[in-house]
């Protein structure tokens, strides 16, 4: 089994294994759509088997910082429209990804002014983007109660069925790396006591009320969940993720979602621990983490039995044609890092495949994920 061998889900079937991890660029309007430039970059990459979209803000309650995109409105949907047509027409197949901020998010950052909301008031010590330009200080967010937790279940479902009005193939949950579900289920940012924090199945209640609205919504079949058991980044903490994750796996197991994308670290050994209790597909990035994944390490993943699928995130920013160049073992071309976040098609549409750039002076292939 290599990464360019097809795969065949109940849902899609994919030429190869290689996924396009999800990776935040902020190219949107003002209102949270995504300009024209976003439906070129992704039909650049739809030689992927399997594009998984930048986070998207279910409502704007949950928009974690200016210029991420939303799926909310009806003018959303069509903005989003042109993208899934334009990667359907170049041959590929795309989800989007659902990503409620939570506590992370700044009231000069959102469309609506609101403020960010979590599970508890634990500040988030990351700077977010606003709206006006630069980075403000974090702020302390309010704490949501269960109306508030209710309405986020709900945002979540209604846009996983404006997902699919906007022609996207499925949608993946966003319940990793710091976002709302992966809030509830960490031990330094869920701090009650009702029914939604203390033991692990009051942590999994949210997550698992999430993903099965979004199942009901739109069917378990176009439904994925993403999550990073043990992810330090982020100011997140989870001591002993063993436990709760082993149990929020076998319970994810039972819903027969699409699949499960999940994050493997040096702190905690996800996908050793965790394959055995998922048997659908199973989606592994293994290097979020660290400094790189080469095609050769990901094809071990896939011979070892312990995915699927691999994701790669970074390697595709600045190669459209990634699986063209690990299919012929040809080089990576370099990131231009001024220019991950911007307004612009400049370092995010505008990268060169490889005949086009045959001159360039590169490193060899090094699929960072």
């Amino acid at each position: 089994m290599t990464l360019l061998t097809e795969y065949r889900t109940p849902l899609l079937t994919l030429p190869n294994r290689i996924v396009m991890s999800p990776m935040t660029r902020l190219r949107s309007e003002p209102d949270g759509s995504p300009t024209t430039d976003v439906a070129d970059y992704y039909a650049q990459r739809a030689a992927a088997g399997l594009i998984v979209t930048e986070g998207i803000w279910p409502h704007s309650i949950g928009q974690s910082e200016a210029w991420a995109p939303g799926i909310q409105t009806e003018k959303h949907v069509q903005a989003w429209r042109h993208v899934t047509d334009a990667v359907h027409a170049a041959g590929g197949r795309i989800f989007a990804q659902l990503m409620h901020g939570g506590r992370k998010g700044h009231p000069l950052g959102r469309i609506d002014g609101s403020m960010p909301a979590g599970p508890s008031a634990v500040i988030d010590e990351d700077w977010v983007h606003l709206t006006a330009g630069g980075k403000a200080e974090p702020i302390v967010p309010e704490v949501m109660d269960r109306a508030a937790i209710a309405a986020a279940i709900e945002h979540h479902a209604s846009a996983a069925h404006n997902a699919i009005a906007a022609g996207f193939d499925g949608v993946e949950i966003h319940g990793a790396n710091s976002y709302l579900s992966h809030q509830f289920l960490a031990d330094n940012t869920n701090l009650r006591t009702d029914e939604f924090g203390g033991s692990i199945e009051n942590r999994m209640r949210l997550p698992l009320a999430i993903v099965d609205a979004v199942a009901g919504a739109i069917g378990a079949h176009r439904t994925a969940i993403r999550l990073s058991p043990g992810n330090p980044q982020f100011n997140m903490f989870e001591a002993d993720p063993g436990p709760l994750y082993r149990e929020l796996v076998t319970e994810l197991d039972r819903r027969g979602l699409a699949y499960l994308h999940l994050i493997d670290n040096d702190d905690y050994p996800a996908l050793a621990d965790l394959r055995p209790r998922w048997h659908g597909t199973l989606v592994a990035n293994v290097g979020e983490n660290r400094e790189q994944t080469s095609a050769a390490s990901a094809t071990a993943v896939l011979e070892r039995g312990d995915a699927d699928l691999v994701s790669f995130g970074r390697a595709f920013i600045s190669n459209p044609d990634l699986v063209h160049r690990i299919t012929h073992d040809l080089p990576l071309a370099d990131i231009r890092e001024h220019l991950l976040y911007g307004r612009t098609a400049e370092g995010y549409s505008d990268y060169p495949g490889w005949e086009a750039s045959e001159t360039d002076t590169r490193q060899r292939v090094v699929g960072v994920s």
